[in-house]
């Protein structure tokens, strides 16, 4: 008999960047949505919660949106990549009444369960930054 690690339940996904300082760009994890009252990103032992209640944004694309890259530091290797990326960013308000913005990269297997239960979850829809887009989104 083997001992396998467990792997955290959730999507993989590499935070790009957003408004939080403490979560470096690039850092890899899993985003839960099993919770039902908070989304939350696993990263190394550490981890972020975000009430379903405070999202007042979900958008996805294949680019990161340019409203939302004003506030992100990208690596411009990331942008002149070729390879279709699944990014999705979650906006909300903290407990300060901010506005903070998470941005993920979300692997291509796990973008359209994550969308569905995120709308289910806060009751958002989903915005989409263009047709394909909503067509990778939705299938």
């Amino acid at each position: 008999m083997s001992l396998v690690a467990a792997r955290p339940a959730g999507s993989r996904v590499e935070y790009v960047g957003g408004t939080i300082a403490q979560i470096p760009a690039g850092c890899q994890g899993y985003a839960q949505t099993l919770d039902e009252r908070f989304f939350v990103f696993y990263s190394r032992g550490a981890s972020w919660r975000v009430p379903y209640d405070n999202i007042n944004l979900l958008e996805y694309g294949q680019n990161v949106n340019r409203r939302v890259a004003a506030a992100v530091l990208i690596s411009p290797l990331l942008i002149l990549s070729k390879a279709r990326r699944h990014f999705l960013t979650v906006g909300y308000t903290d407990e300060d009444g901010k506005q903070q913005a998470l941005v993920f990269k979300v692997d291509k297997s796990d973008i359209r369960l994550m969308l569905a239960t995120l709308e289910a979850r806060t009751g958002r829809r989903v915005e989409f930054q263009d047709e394909e887009a909503r067509k990778a989104g939705r299938g």
